[in-house]
């Protein structure tokens, strides 16, 4: 199977379309985060610094914290840049870019997002952890792809009176494990909404009226079983979805820099950015 030039495109110096990387420029683990400017408060602790690149909102570092090689890459905002940002990933690890051949053995990647997050429910304190154990996503990526719909994605629908179907994916077990095991108090499991905007979509009001009224509120209360919705932002479930078709491990964890029931932001965020990054560094380091 060859794949066309329209469909796997690459720039003149043989690197990927948009993140402008060739293979040996990213490692096996892989960290993502939205902000380009996080990329650098992601490597500074790294010990070395091989690689940085950077095209558009795709920044790119690679090198070695102790004897683990790392990267960092920003993606930007929303599930779109998402599904850019995983395929690209994906044909770095498992396509000839010079023939365009899948190779024959598979790579699967650890991916592993940083990020940042609103909370749904009071018991997530402001500066917590949320390590999701699901993404369930708002937004239309889903459709163009095998997906997982199943109860929960049908309770949604109806308690929500969606006009479409959302979409719900688990994360990587083993790196939910890893991150999980001996964590600190203020680490929560979730079960992530994931947007398709920041504004409306998450239940914020400016100078309109919202088409679903109380949107907060139905996410707050929404039950399925023992299952609430902890937590919301624009990118988990698009990893999840890009995971679960491409093969590879990945996980989303959130600093929690807003309280939307309280209507409280984070007085420090940086403060739990960086805190979020250096507990992340310490358990990859094992």
């Amino acid at each position: 199977m060859t794949i066309s030039p329209t469909d796997l495109i690459t720039n003149a110096d043989g690197s990927i379309y948009h993140l402008n990387l060739r293979p040996d420029d990213i490692a096996d683990t892989i960290i993502t985060v939205g902000d380009p400017e996080r990329v650098e408060k992601v490597s500074k602790y790294f010990d070395s610094v091989e690689v940085k690149i950077n095209k558009r909102e795709f920044v790119t570092h690679t090198g070695y914290l102790g004897k683990k090689r790392l990267s960092v890459i920003s993606s930007g905002i929303g599930t779109d840049n998402i599904e850019i940002l995983m395929n690209e990933l994906d044909a770095l690890a498992n396509i000839d870019l010079a023939t365009r051949t899948p190779f024959d053995q598979h790579k699967s990647l650890n991916i592993i997002r940083l990020g940042t997050s609103g909370s749904l429910q009071k018991e997530i304190p402001m500066e917590s952890i949320v390590v999701s154990k699901q993404g369930i996503g708002f937004d239309a990526l889903g459709y163009f792809y095998t997906s997982q719909n199943n109860s929960i994605t049908e309770s949604i629908k109806k308690y929500f009176a969606l006009d479409f179907m959302p979409y719900a994916n688990a994360g990587s077990e083993p790196l939910y494990n890893l991150f999980m095991e001996d964590s600190p108090v203020d680490w929560f499991e979730g079960n992530t909404v994931t947007c398709p905007g920041f504004y409306a979509p998450q239940g914020r009001i400016l100078r309109y009226s919202p088409k679903i009224e109380n949107l907060l509120e139905k996410f707050n209360s929404f039950r399925h079983d023992n299952l609430l919705l902890t937590n919301l932002e624009m990118e988990t479930a698009g990893y999840y979805l890009m995971g679960k078709v491409l093969g590879h491990e990945v996980l989303s964890i959130s600093a929690i820099l807003a309280s939307r029931m309280t209507n409280d932001f984070a007085k420090n965020p940086e403060r739990a950015v960086d805190n979020l990054i250096k507990l992340a560094l310490e358990k990859l380091s094992k």
